[in-house]
């Protein structure tokens, strides 16, 4: 089961509001049939800020692997602005579909491309490379989990928890990097063997699957659901079977509590009902849920 490519199939709606008090944006009121029983979160981006700056790495790597490729009529810049479109398109699905654009990219220009898997590789190494101090911080301590979290994560997940509601964690990162760096910013405890990754058979993963296992295991149907995520992916799919779809609009890099205006547009057309920059406001996010459920 291929994860789905992104389409603004929601229209941004004329009008929307903010929850009295907070900068909580809700998008599309409505009554929640039942307060939600099984909450899915992304991971990067959503609750982890370990791989901030990802795209720093992806995207001058990607142009030098297409630029020996460009036709006559292709200049640096329009290499560049081509897969800064596609990266960003493909945002929120698991890192392979990145590298299998480029090799059809490649291929199209008459090209032979490597296997997707070494551009993968490679593009993690760098990665890696960038994230090292963030990550032996944590592990020594030197560096405070709080400043690699998502402002409110480990709040949101203890009120959630609170309530009785399990909680699921799913990224498009490689599952051993997700359980690792889970581990790193004490979220796996909030979790305990529902967290899922990427695996080297990237159809045998999606976030769709994650959610129709969730709800077959639990015989419930996706009412019983609420996905919090910064990628389209996690929201079309919570909202594809009925769920309740909280786009984290979050300005990673500056951590300022305000929305990033991307994700926040791009989101929305996903179908996320509500709209939040951050966690700082979770006992106010979740009681709206909770009142809106008649629970």
């Amino acid at each position: 089961m291929s994860e789905r490519d992104y389409s603004p199939v929601w229209p941004v709606p004329a009008g929307t509001s903010l929850l009295l008090g907070t900068s909580i944006e809700i998008v599309r009121p409505r009554a929640f049939g039942q307060a939600p029983k099984h909450a899915l979160f992304d991971f990067d981006g959503t609750l982890s800020l370990i791989r901030e700056g990802w795209m720093d790495i992806m995207l001058p790597m990607l142009t030098a692997r297409l630029l020996p490729y460009a036709r006559a009529s292709e200049t640096p810049d329009s290499i560049a602005a081509l897969v800064r479109n596609f990266v960003t398109e493909l945002t929120g699905k698991q890192t392979i579909y990145q590298m299998i654009r480029l090799a059809e990219e490649i291929r199209l220009r008459g090209g032979t491309p490597a296997d997707p898997q070494e551009y993968k590789a490679e593009y993690h190494d760098r990665l890696m490379v960038r994230i090292a101090s963030r990550r032996h911080g944590l592990a020594d301590g030197s560096l405070p989990r709080g400043e690699m979290l998502v402002p409110g994560s480990l709040e949101i997940l203890a009120d959630l928890r609170s309530r009785g509601t399990a909680i699921y964690i799913a990224s498009g990162t490689d599952e051993a990097y997700v359980l690792e760096e889970a581990h790193l910013l004490g979220l796996d405890e909030f979790a305990p063997g529902r967290i899922y990754g990427a695996q080297a058979d990237h159809a045998s993963f999606s976030k769709e699957m994650v959610i129709q296992r969730i709800l077959k295991e639990n015989a419930v149907d996706g009412a019983a659901l609420v996905a919090f995520g910064d990628g389209y992916v996690e929201i079309a799919d919570c909202k594809a079977v009925g769920g309740i779809a909280v786009a984290v609009a979050t300005d990673e890099a500056g951590r300022s509590g305000r929305c990033d205006a991307w994700k926040r547009e791009r989101l929305i057309g996903a179908g996320a009902d509500i709209v939040v920059p951050d966690f700082r406001e979770a006992p106010a996010l979740l009681d709206y849920i909770w009142n809106a459920s008649g629970e």
